[in-house]
């Protein structure tokens, strides 16, 4: 089978063509740019590994990457959408072969899945149109695409149908294409608001045993406090459970696209759990391709001190991302996936550096002050800043509604060590 899929930035042009082959078991993909976008002004390039230049560029597949280029592949579903399309098509296959049709019962290959995303949600600027001129995936003329709040209760329950394994196709057939690809195994839909803007909704799991939806919302409230700037998120109660739902900052206006990449593509990286990767490493990327670079990388020297005392330690380069600016220049993008972590082990994913490792500790900050171009007087008032929010935890979170008894678990992500030694260094 080969495919040739246009490749559309938003509502503009065509940047390029992306070109599938598939032959038994083997796949293979190569991205080409468009004549027209490499001569157009406003050309930029969609990461270190696609540099701006004419003819195929292929990607060779690593053992757990994507078979695509990291730009592409950040448009990918997540873990948990890619959940919900898996078990959508063999109930499908299921059910062709019981009519007879084995033949037309195929497996699913990695086009399948970077085209099952929902046209209208999928994360950035980046758009796939087939060869019959349809961006994918997209409905029939007049039906909805995004679901909006206010069947939050339906994707809620469909959600935990699934994750008790007791999914109906109806439900599949729902949550199929409304994923998100920002990551993780955590249940999670796109939803539209009130004010007509995309949300992520973020469901409770059945297997949880705090109120994680509530914690990531605190987090994120506690972030702006901070001075971070932090993707908007509130609770909302469906069927008495409360969800996470939070704005998201790749469009702006009536629905305009904004292109977004993860930081392990602006670092021309694939990350595995083998890798280890560093912060300092992302300063160097803001250097050579950010927009406003001192007042980014600032910002993410704040993002690591909070990340130390909230212990959130899910801080991979995927969960660090970038929005384009303006031909070559990029801007951090709002913090995201934030999560305080009572039970894990307090460790960073990215490393702070590679002297430091994974420590997750304030000496370790403080030791790449001068790396970040930060003097000591302007660190010790960011640090200040950064804990004089975390130590209103525990009333933030009452003033969100949180009990307690909700609260309580949560006690150990933020009392620790590392908030004396913070208080030592300011």
């Amino acid at each position: 089978m080969k495919r040739t899929i246009d490749v559309v930035l938003g509502d503009g042009m065509q940047i390029g063509t992306l070109r599938y082959d598939l032959q038994g078991r083997r796949e293979n993909a190569a991205f080409e740019y468009a004549a027209g976008w490499l001569g157009d002004r406003a050309r930029f390039a969609l990461g270190p590994t696609l540099p701006l230049q004419a003819g195929p560029q292929f990607h060779r597949k690593s053992k757990e990457g994507s078979l695509f280029h990291a730009a592409i592949a950040d448009t990918e579903p997540d873990g948990w959408a890619k959940r919900v399309i898996m078990r959508d098509h063999v109930k499908r296959r299921q059910e062709l072969r019981r009519e007879g049709k084995k033949d037309e019962a195929q497996p699913l290959n990695a086009l399948d899945y970077l085209l099952a995303v929902d046209d209208i949600s999928r994360v950035g600027a980046l758009r796939f149109r087939d060869e019959d001129n349809v961006f994918q995936r997209a409905h029939g003329e007049g039906r909805r695409k995004a679901p909006p709040l206010i069947e939050l209760g339906h994707l809620l329950s469909a959600s935990r149908a699934l994750e008790a394994n007791r999914e109906t196709a109806a439900d599949l057939a729902y949550l199929r294409g409304r994923g998100t690809s920002l990551g993780g195994m955590r249940p999670k839909c796109t939803v539209v608001d009130e004010d007509g803007a995309l949300s992520i909704g973020k469901f409770p799991s059945i297997t949880d045993e705090r109120a994680v939806t509530k914690g990531e919302v605190l987090a994120l409230t506690l972030a702006k406090q901070a001075g971070i700037n932090a993707a908007a998120a509130r609770i909302v109660e469906s069927e008495k459970l409360p969800v996470a739902l939070i704005r998201r900052f790749d469009r702006r206006g009536r629905g305009d696209r904004i292109m977004y990449i993860s930081a392990a593509t602006m670092l021309g990286v694939e990350v595995t759990e083998a890798d280890n990767h560093t912060y300092t490493e992302i300063v160097d990327a803001i250097r050579v391709h950010g927009a406003e670079v001192q007042t980014d990388i600032e910002e993410l020297w704040r993002r690591i001190a909070f990340s130390i005392l909230i212990t959130n330690v899910d801080d991979h380069l995927h969960n660090h991302g970038f929005l384009h600016e303006d031909r070559e220049f990029w801007r951090l993008s709002p913090a995201f996936d934030i999560n305080p972590s009572p039970e894990r082990v307090r460790e960073l994913k990215t490393w702070i550096s590679e002297d430091a490792g994974p420590e997750m500790t304030i000496d370790a900050l403080m030791s790449v002050i001068a790396y970040f171009r930060i003097k000591p007087a302007r660190a010790k008032e960011i640090l200040s800043e950064v804990a004089r929010a975390v130590d209103n935890w525990h009333g933030e979170g009452r003033g969100l509604g949180m009990s307690d008894e909700e609260l309580e678990p949560f006690a150990d992500a933020f009392e620790h060590s590392e908030r004396a030694a913070a208080k030592k260094a300011i």
